[in-house]
């Protein structure tokens, strides 16, 4: 009876599919808004060095949660993956929130492309980036192991950029700190939470119980 009343409950809900870079923020929103009504599952963020996977790893996300939630939605952009995503989208009808990637939607649509307008050479953090820029740039790219690559890598940015979700004064001391360890001029630009707001505010309510 427990597990029938779990799973009642479930389809009354939403499931919100998400990179795992995105995870701290989406929960942040739910507790903030009281979005009860929403569960959250994550896909190692860890796929963006591999972003030809993640369109299987959602589509088994996608396929897995079928029939047990109301509605899914998918909290990832383009990521890399030349439409891929879309066309796993496509097949079940799921929405995903607009724009190539997070920092479009973190910044909003209009305000990335006039930054990368202003500057095409920028480099972009977020949050989570820079909470995890020795695990997933320095490290992640191999830089610890071969610092000759950096001009390889970063060779034609000009500018970090480091789009804050929140007020941290030591996330924005890191940030710095990585601007300077690949030789690139720091600005910090307060986002917030972007279209991530207007896209989770999107998932239908669950109906009362009668």
């Amino acid at each position: 009876m427990k597990a029938a009343a779990r799973n009642a409950d479930a389809r009354r809900r939403t499931l919100i599919i998400a990179c795992g870079a995105l995870a701290r923020e989406i929960l942040a929103l739910i507790e903030r808004h009281g979005w009860t009504h929403l569960e959250l599952t994550c896909l190692p963020a860890s796929l963006h060095n591999r972003p030809g996977l993640i369109p299987g790893r959602l589509r088994e996300a996608i396929e897995k949660a079928q029939g047990r939630y109301r509605d899914i939605l998918v909290a990832y952009g383009d990521c890399g993956t030349a439409g891929g995503i879309d066309a796993v989208l496509d097949e079940f009808g799921i929405e995903r929130f607009a724009g190539p990637h997070c920092y479009a939607a973190f910044a909003g649509l209009a305000d990335f492309d006039a930054m990368m307008d202003e500057e095409p050479g920028s480099f972009f953090l977020t949050d989570y980036l820079v909470r995890h820029f020795d695990t997933l740039i320095i490290r992640g790219l191999g830089l610890d192991r071969h610092p000759e690559l950096q001009s390889a890598y970063f060779g034609n940015y000009k500018r970090l950029i480091y789009l804050a979700q929140t007020d941290d004064e030591a996330l924005t001391d890191a940030a710095r700190i990585a601007a300077d360890r690949l030789g690139l001029a720091f600005e910090r630009r307060r986002t917030g939470y972007g279209n991530l707001t207007p896209f989770l505010e999107r998932a239908r309510a669950p109906e009362p119980v009668a």
